[in-house]
């Protein structure tokens, strides 16, 4: 009978730089959601679910295995869905010392439930209003070094 592996395939292909530069690229995606002006006159705060990072995290590193410098070479846009607009949040380099071989836009939303949509209804509504994120979120990985179609991933 042969052994069976336990380990996932993607723990096989992880490089421990891009682990680490993972980590660096979710601060600065974190940041960035932090200081997004979304709704009425800028005034929402979004709150980030901790499983959301987790499978963004994920999904970053899934898709950087098969680039000839992995994470290194991604260029990441930042969106945020507000209703059926797309707000830009951020763009920036995973590292900005290597030329980017890929470009990747992940695209988050908004909690649809009920909650956000009858906060508004209250007359003391804070300064703040925070506008939690869904855990579904939507990447477009697009190769800067080649004219494959653009990739898109729903999660």
């Amino acid at each position: 009978e042969p052994e069976e592996v336990s380990l996932p395939e993607l723990d096989l292909l992880q490089d421990p730089e891009d682990e680490l530069l993972c980590s660096r690229l979710l601060e600065a995606v974190r940041a960035a959601l932090g200081r997004a002006a979304l709704g009425r006159k800028g005034r929402s705060r979004l709150l980030v679910p901790a499983p959301l990072l987790a499978q963004v995290r994920r999904e970053l590193l899934r898709l950087a295995c098969s680039e000839p410098c992995g994470l290194r070479g991604a260029l990441l846009d930042l969106c945020v869905e507000h209703g059926k607009t797309c707000h830009a949040v951020g763009h920036m380099a995973a590292d900005p010392t290597v030329v980017p071989t890929f470009q990747l836009t992940l695209v988050l939303r908004l909690d649809s439930r009920l909650w956000p949509k009858i906060q508004g209804l209250f007359a003391s509504a804070p300064a703040f209003t925070p506008l939690k994120l869904s855990t579904g979120f939507r990447v477009m990985k697009k190769k800067l070094y080649s004219s494959e179609q653009l990739l898109i991933e729903e999660c």
